[in-house]
């Protein structure tokens, strides 16, 4: 036997022991190894050929334009918010739902915006979009009507 003296204290193993991690590590590999083919396993069943066509069903779009006054377009017709809340009822009630694509002034006040988007949640037309001209073109926010609400007007 091996004395050690009094004073002379051992020094703790500071390294990781790395056989139960292996351990666990070939259990659970041996584990997926076994379960892997039973969950690809599929049933082969031969099913009936039909000639057909693809039926692509794209939701209409409606226009909707707002001037910075607060004049509403319908598709390119002028109308007031009473005829607002039925047209849009009536184009929610299609199938598919039409998409609601908003084309506003760049100086709408943004209650107004927010008033016809909440008319249109409450109707039940889900689908909004926002039309925005591409490019960055400097423009005041104040009083300069778009070429787009020009075309618009013309329908």
């Amino acid at each position: 036997m091996a004395f050690h003296p009094q004073t002379a204290r051992r020094a703790s193993q500071s390294d990781i022991n790395m056989i139960p991690l292996i351990d666990v590590m070939l259990v659970l590999l041996i584990i997926f190894i076994v379960a892997a083919p039973l969950l690809t396993h599929a049933v082969r069943i031969d099913l009936p050929r039909v000639d057909s066509v693809a039926v692509n069903m794209q939701p209409d779009t409606i226009q909707l334009g707002i001037e910075a006054d607060g004049t509403l377009f319908w598709n390119g017709a002028a109308t007031g918010e009473a005829e607002l809340e039925t047209l849009m009822r009536q184009a929610a009630g299609r199938e598919p739902t039409p998409e609601l694509h908003i084309q506003a002034d760049a100086a709408t006040p943004y209650e107004t915006l927010a008033r016809v988007m909440a008319l249109a949640s409450r109707t039940g037309l889900g689908k909004i979009g926002f039309v925005s001209r591409p490019g960055s073109e400097d423009r005041s926010l104040r009083g300069q009507k778009t070429d787009e609400f020009a075309a618009l007007r013309a329908g």
